[in-house]
């Protein structure tokens, strides 16, 4: 009998856990018993081909907010053809810096709503493409210079009432 189940093997020394070590691992076990999102615990999250940086200022970006992406990338078949992207309603600037990774010679600007969430984060973000994005926190009511091939949205609070029409 050569299995490994009937091998005894010697116990492993346990190290201790430091005090500050075990008291934090309990704090993100009750803030993650009360719902937070997990990427708000670890600080990171996967969308599309990118890890995105996230905290309690932002909103996690849904899965489902990749099909905006595929769809946006769909209708251009040449992404060549995509130079200047808009992305009103940036949050984490997920939607913008996906499209931007998979147009190398697109620029955009991601622009969150005055008085919204801040754009810093998605700013930093924006860095790691080599400053093809640009992330200003706007007043949507007042009209954008220039034209854009793409425009993204993908606005967070709809009421349920509100989406029919």
């Amino acid at each position: 009998m050569s299995s490994a189940a009937g091998r005894k093997t010697a116990a492993r020394p346990r190290a201790a856990v430091p005090a500050e070590k075990g008291a934090a691992f309990a704090g993100l076990l009750k803030r993650r018993a009360a719902r937070e999102p997990l990427a708000h615990l670890t600080g990171h999250v996967g969308f599309w081909t990118l890890d995105l940086a996230v905290s309690g200022a932002t909103l996690v970006p849904r899965p489902d907010s990749e099909a905006i992406v595929e769809s946006a990338l769909a209708a251009f078949p040449d992404r060549g053809r995509i130079r200047r992207v808009l992305d009103l309603g940036t949050g984490t600037g997920a939607l913008l810096l996906a499209v931007l990774a998979e147009c190398p010679e697109a620029w955009g600007w991601g622009g969150p709503r005055a008085g919204g969430c801040g754009a810093g984060g998605a700013q930093c973000r924006g860095e790691r493409l080599g400053g093809r994005a640009c992330f200003v926190a706007a007043d949507w009511d007042a009209p954008l210079a220039g034209r854009f091939d793409l425009v993204l949205s993908n606005p967070p609070y709809i009421e349920s009432a509100a989406i029919p029409g």
